[in-house]
């Protein structure tokens, strides 16, 4: 395409009849720079990936995955629909128990307070599966899978472009669906799935719905939350440690791209369904998610119940995003943990709220209790030095709380500054 030709498509004086051969052009450029890549991959006849699994005759997609082909003005694409009653089970609990989440929990941990004044069902949880490309312009999310609460069912849809020609009239479906939620859910979808999704609609000249949408992005929370005690930070981990739910054969994720290009050569249904479920789970698996999170942030702290690591994170982010009296309500009860971590940690966090509120009576009482009891006393010791020396002018024994710090530490920085604060106050205390 010449560069005049190009400046009328931006300037929009291209005539109307030649967009289809335009859209054609561009829809030719993709296959050709698929087909270069596909030809440097091997030949799916001797692929030992999955040998014997897809043998025979091919099967028809409606057979192995139900759903319709469906068309808009820009052509046909296939839709799957689905839905999980409330009384089916995803992990430990029923989809029911998923279907209710306070909206002022998810405001705070996503740091977006639009979504405290909409409700769950007004959220859209979308996941994509794409081509896997090397990045830009050349990844197409062929697979789009969204979910979305009616009561306490579950409703799916997954829109799928079975040749990349489809890929705009499935983009239009998409707009169709959005536009009747007010918020996203994802899992890493800020960095990924939106930013792609939001390409693909810029490149076929379609507004962006996506766009402005409020978001809860469920991956950075979850870390902050739970990340204390995970391998890693990925969906099908929070499931087993949060959710209880294990998957069983579920394809891994680095195979789905291929699956999809050996789609396009085959047309065999048996080659997609497992990408179906994967992405069908993953989006379940997001409304799951979002109600142990918010559970987590918007219940009183029960140690008998909860794990205490997560109780403490949940302190934390309150104390974080400014909520102060909602993070002493949850440290208090932590100071009473069995895990001596998470109650040496608990008082800190208490000690310190206090001493930022010049509340020096209380953060004096929690440091001396904590060197009483012995949990956390280096950092306590450090704290009433510093009270002595700055507001009792008592360098003496300011001076005693560092030696005691100084038999304790291992750590050369640490010795190091506590050896400086010792000879400022040997000075002071001979002055």
């Amino acid at each position: 395409m010449s560069v005049i030709d190009r400046l009328k498509r931006l300037s929009g004086e291209t005539k109307p009849e030649l967009k289809q051969s335009v859209r054609q052009d561009e829809i030719g450029e993709l296959r050709q720079r698929i087909e270069s890549i596909m030809a440097r991959r091997p030949d799916p006849t001797i692929r030992t990936t999955y040998p014997n699994k897809f043998a025979g005759k091919p099967v028809e997609l409606n057979d192995l995955i139900p759903g319709e082909e469906l068309d808009n003005a820009f052509g046909r694409f296939y839709v799957a629909p689905g839905c999980s009653v409330g009384s089916s089970f995803h992990g430990a609990r029923c989809i029911r128990d998923y279907a209710s989440v306070d909206m002022e929990a998810a405001a705070l941990i996503a740091n977006e307070p639009a979504l405290a004044d909409f409700d769950l069902a007004d959220g859209l949880f979308l996941d994509t599966e794409t081509t896997g490309l090397m990045g830009g312009t050349g990844t197409l999310a062929f697979l789009v899978g969204l979910g979305w609460f009616e009561g306490d069912t579950f409703i799916t849809r997954q829109i799928f472009a079975r040749d990349f020609a489809e890929e705009q009239a499935c983009l239009i479906f998409l707009q169709d669906i959005v536009k009747n939620k007010k918020f996203l859910i994802t899992f890493n979808g800020k960095a990924f799935d939106v930013g792609l999704l939001s390409t693909r609609f810029v490149m076929n000249r379609l507004p962006n719905p996506l766009a402005d949408l409020p978001h809860l992005d469920l991956l950075h929370p979850s870390r902050r939350l739970y990340g204390h005690r995970l391998m890693n930070h990925r969906l099908i981990s929070l499931e087993e440690a949060i959710i209880g739910f294990s998957r069983q054969d579920d394809l891994p994720g680095s195979e789905i791209p291929q699956r999809y290009f050996d789609w396009l050569r085959r047309r065999d249904a048996r080659l997609m369904a497992d990408v179906f479920e994967h992405n069908r789970l993953d989006i379940i698996s997001m409304a799951a998610l979002s109600a142990h999170l918010t559970e987590l942030m918007s219940h009183p702290a029960d140690l008998n119940v909860c794990h205490h690591a997560d109780l403490l994170c949940a302190a934390r982010l309150y104390h974080d995003r400014g909520r102060i009296p909602d993070a002493q309500k949850r440290l208090l009860p932590l100071t009473a943990s069995d895990d001596q971590h998470v109650k040496a940690d608990s008082f800190k966090m208490l000690s310190l709220i206090h001493k930022r509120a010049g509340q020096w009576d209380e953060a004096v009482r929690i440091w001396e209790l904590m060197i009483e009891h012995d949990f956390g006393d280096v950092f306590a010791k450090i704290e009433l030095a510093k009270w002595y020396e700055h507001r009792l002018h008592d360098f003496q024994h300011a001076k005693y709380l560092v030696i005691k710090a100084l038999d304790i530490v291992n750590n050369e920085e640490e010795q190091n500054s506590l050896m400086h604060r010792f000879k400022r106050l040997e000075r002071y205390d001979k002055d």
